[in-house]
């Protein structure tokens, strides 16, 4: 889930650089393709212009991430766990361009507003994927454990992004771990009983809609 659209990668590189040296408004576009080594009309095909080119990882991101949503899972909170982790994993593997990156939105107002849209993205995406993968769920759990689970990936993402040290993956697992707990929808262990008995316990917090999903994985 966490391929870099190479074709576009070297464009990227060359646009942040220039913008972290001369600055976002006094960067062009001319410059921006020479420095890349591509056709100002090649640019224009690439990206619909400069903010474009900032975000342009996330737009990948985000249909990879809803194709791997639409693959359908088992357990969707975890899935949605696991698409938060791609994308860390993706910025983590080259913490300097994503410092880089980050620190040139930090300077620039209307790309500080395109990073708040940007982050909302990801949520309603995880919103609407537990509303479609677990009917009847209440609204309010679903939009909770969207934004729960976007806000503590930007937490430590902004650990990595505005430190010199890496921060593991496994920082974030432990933390939507916790989040799973909060929300009584940890991956369930199945236990030994005869084949003509069903118990089942589950948290006081757990969603209606995930206790009758495992109710119907049991039955099933």
């Amino acid at each position: 889930m966490h391929e870099s659209a190479s074709p576009r990668s070297a464009v990227v590189a060359a646009a942040l650089e220039l913008f972290q040296s001369q600055g976002f408004d006094q960067t062009s576009v001319e410059q921006i393709a020479k420095a890349a080594g591509v056709s100002r009309s090649t640019f224009f095909r690439q990206f619909g212009g400069k903010e474009d080119v900032v975000f342009a990882d996330h737009e990948v991101l985000i249909e990879q991430l809803r194709e791997f949503l639409a693959e359908g899972h088992d357990d969707p909170w975890g899935a949605v766990c696991a698409a938060s982790e791609s994308v860390y994993s993706y910025f983590a593997h080259d913490p300097e361009l994503a410092r880089r990156r980050y620190q040139i939105v930090r300077q620039v107002p209307v790309l500080r507003e395109r990073e708040i849209i940007t982050v909302f993205r990801y949520e309603r995406l995880f919103d609407e994927y537990l509303r479609a993968s677990l009917p009847g769920i209440d609204p309010l759990d679903a939009v909770g454990f969207a934004a729960l689970v976007t806000a503590v990936h930007n937490h430590v993402l902004r650990q990595l992004l505005r430190g010199k040290k890496k921060i593991p993956l496994s920082t974030l697992q432990s933390a939507l771990t916790d989040v799973r707990r909060r929300y009584g929808v940890l991956a369930e262990t199945p236990a030994e009983a005869p084949d003509d008995v069903v118990v089942a316990v589950f948290p006081r917090s757990m969603p209606i809609a995930e206790i009758t999903r495992r109710l119907r994985t049991q039955l099933d």
